[in-house]
């Protein structure tokens, strides 16, 4: 995956300069969050678990308007944004400490309903959550996701599409890339673990021919593509096209909406 990570950043002098940037930061536990409550008097019967890009941090997801977009729709949910940096992916305890330090904390809490919200290597994060823990949320909103390293989409492209390459054997590689495919080329078949998953991203992102193979595995009205490449105003144009949905409740005492 980490190859993979390399040629989505670009050349090696966007490498250099990122390492001085302290690139791979070191992983704490619990995972550092930030938190904006919606406007109840106890816990919102929502929750959305931001999860940012490989070298995104948490403030951006308000900079960019992402919370803002949630309040000026006055939706009862209330919003954990995970510092969920390319250091946990590293280190292979991403999914591990969005369970423990985030989902299952606030589930406890009283949250009935928890969405992951990921951008690009966080809409891997999401994905792979909901590979391996799809029990435990309600749905996954990936923007952008990263789809996995050349070698894999190659591979999927050559079996003939997702469903043609889960039946064949594989290679090694990175072990979540090729969970999360082999989960979305099942078709999702256990419904009792299979939270909704909606996809978004820009026509003209770099890795759009990967974001049609996800939108392939999807039923057709979960995927939303939206004009752009790779950067925060497809993503933002593609998260409010999902709120509009109306799937997150209005009212704090209100039951959220099923998304089937």
């Amino acid at each position: 995956m980490i190859d993979g990570l390399r040629r989505l950043l670009g050349n090696a002098s966007l490498l250099a300069a990122l390492a001085g940037c302290k690139a791979a930061r070191p992983t704490v536990t619990p995972m550092e969050t930030l938190h904006d409550a919606a406007s109840c008097t106890s816990r919102a019967p929502a929750l959305l678990v931001m999860l940012p890009g490989a070298y995104s941090r948490p403030a951006d997801f308000r900079a960019q308007g992402f919370v803002s977009a949630v309040r000026s729709r006055g939706l009862a949910a209330d919003i954990v944004i995970a510092d969920a940096h390319l250091g946990y992916f590293t280190d292979h305890s991403v999914i591990r400490r969005i369970r423990e330090d985030m989902v299952l904390a606030d589930r406890q809490a009283g949250h009935r309903k928890i969405w992951l919200i990921g951008i690009s290597l966080g809409g891997l994060a999401a994905l792979g959550y909901a590979a391996r823990h799809g029990e435990e949320i309600d749905g996954v909103v990936a923007i952008a996701p990263y789809p996995g390293s050349r070698e894999v989409l190659r591979e999927i492209a050559a079996s003939g599409g997702p469903g043609r390459w889960r039946a064949q054997p594989h290679g090694t590689g990175d072990d979540l890339e090729r969970e999360v495919w082999g989960w979305l080329a099942d078709g999702m078949t256990r419904p009792d673990r299979a939270p909704a998953v909606y996809l978004g991203y820009g026509r003209d992102d770099r890795f759009a021919e990967g974001h049609r193979m996800i939108a392939g595995t999807l039923p057709a009205d979960r995927s939303s593509p939206v004009p752009g490449g790779h950067d925060w105003g497809p993503w933002l144009a593609a998260w409010e096209a999902w709120l509009d949905r109306g799937l997150l409740p209005r009212q704090c005492n209100e039951q959220p909406e099923s998304h089937e």
